[in-house]
């Protein structure tokens, strides 16, 4: 895909939304239900993925682990937002690789220590560039990836996140 061809599928959309805010808010959801041992069956619409504990607190290794998977989904976002901020301000990738990591202390998990959080810690995104583009784009094209990466925005300014309990039907 290049620019134009880009710019002619998302221009319609950018007008309506402009026109009409409301219809650019979509609610996304994602679903699932406990299964065998420890695990959790998500549905992600294309595959069912089996969550399970990682080894570090008791997992087998077998199963996917949740914090691999935001990971995951880090490298998914950032790397579809490279790829169409390139594209749309014309920068040539021969290849672009992402890597992203993230320390854990499971201390905290496994409930050991009060002093230790749950949750990532640090995350770092790594980006390899195949290119023949100059510096000062690059570092645009980093820029916007950083600024329109939903899933980087979220992780860098979490919203407002809610538990919510509902009685299974009977």
């Amino acid at each position: 895909m290049n620019s134009e061809e880009l710019r002619s599928i998302q221009s319609p959309l950018k007008e309506h939304y402009r026109e009409a805010p409301d219809a650019a808010l979509v609610t996304l959801r994602a679903q699932g239900r406990i299964g065998e041992g420890v695990s959790c069956k998500i549905e992600t619409g294309k595959a069912l993925v089996v969550a399970g504990l990682h080894p570090a607190t008791g997992g087998s290794g077998q199963a996917a682990c949740s914090g691999d998977m935001l990971l995951e989904a880090l490298v998914a976002c950032a790397g579809v937002t490279l790829n169409a901020v390139a594209t749309a301000l014309g920068i040539a990738l021969r290849d672009a690789s992402l890597q992203a990591e993230g320390d854990l202390d499971f201390r905290g998990t496994l409930g050991l220590s009060k002093d230790v959080p749950v949750g990532f810690q640090n995350i770092r995104l790594t980006f390899t560039l195949d290119t023949d583009a100059p510096e000062d784009q690059l570092a645009t094209l980093l820029r916007l990836t950083e600024r329109y990466c939903v899933v980087y925005q979220t992780l860098a300014h979490p919203p407002a996140l809610a538990l919510i309990r509902k009685a299974a039907p009977r």
